[in-house]
């Protein structure tokens, strides 16, 4: 079987929108959290894939314009099992609430995860971001001026992220590892990378509807895919 024997070096970032609507979805990954680490192993291994290291990071992101310090919310890496009480504790403490008007800050999350610290390690690696969004995006850099809560290093423009990803120009991601999964709909600017990115998947969703059509098993199958 193709690639068994290696063991694989896995980094998945959950950016998840964490606006009003999208009580349904968290609802989802708060009841799977714990499930996850022993549902993934189980389907890498059947697949030949041992991971020998699995960390998550979950960045909560809502709209920088009508939440200010509260429009992101950022674990950094968990190590997962050896930190599973934490990544659940943090997920639990994700709350659907605030988002203003319906465009989201989502570009701002996606470009925070490109940037991430990536593992280096393993046989293979995997370096996987997986976005769950109902909203479309503002524009990136729309918010520096709005307030101090706007994260730096980030990209001037849509086509400067394009190049974080595409070309690998300041991101840290290598092309061989690097996998995106995108569940948002065929809105600003999803539609776009959908189209455009390279090792991409877009799921569309309905807007405003809470992506209550995505369930859990739509998701492990799309992450696992991707290892």
């Amino acid at each position: 079987m193709p690639g068994q024997g290696l063991k694989y070096n896995v980094d998945i970032v959950m950016c998840i929108d964490c606006t009003g609507s999208m009580g349904d979805l968290l609802d989802t990954v708060k009841t799977n959290a714990l499930k996850f680490y022993p549902d993934l192993k189980a389907r890498c291994d059947a697949k030949g894939k041992e991971i020998s290291e699995l960390r998550i990071r979950v960045i909560g992101f809502r709209d920088f314009y009508a939440d200010g310090a509260n429009a992101i919310q950022d674990s950094g890496f968990i190590n997962i099992p050896a930190q599973e009480s934490e990544f659940k504790s943090f997920v639990n403490g994700l709350q659907p609430t605030g988002g203003g008007d319906e465009p989201e800050n989502g570009l701002e999350a996606l470009a925070m995860a490109i940037n991430s610290d990536w593992t280096t390690g393993g046989d293979k690696r995997r370096h996987v971001v997986v976005v769950w969004s109902d909203a479309s995006t503002h524009p990136l850099r729309l918010d520096r001026c709005m307030n101090d809560f706007y994260p730096q290093d980030m990209p001037s423009d849509f086509n400067e992220l394009t190049d974080w990803w595409n070309l690998r120009q300041g991101g840290r991601m290598d092309f061989n590892a690097e996998r995106l999964i995108v569940f948002a709909p065929d809105a600003s600017a999803w539609t776009e990378i959908g189209l455009n990115w390279d090792n991409t998947i877009h799921h569309p969703a309905r807007s405003g509807m809470g992506l209550t059509e995505v369930d859990y098993e739509t998701i492990m199958s799309a992450i696992v895919k991707s290892v």
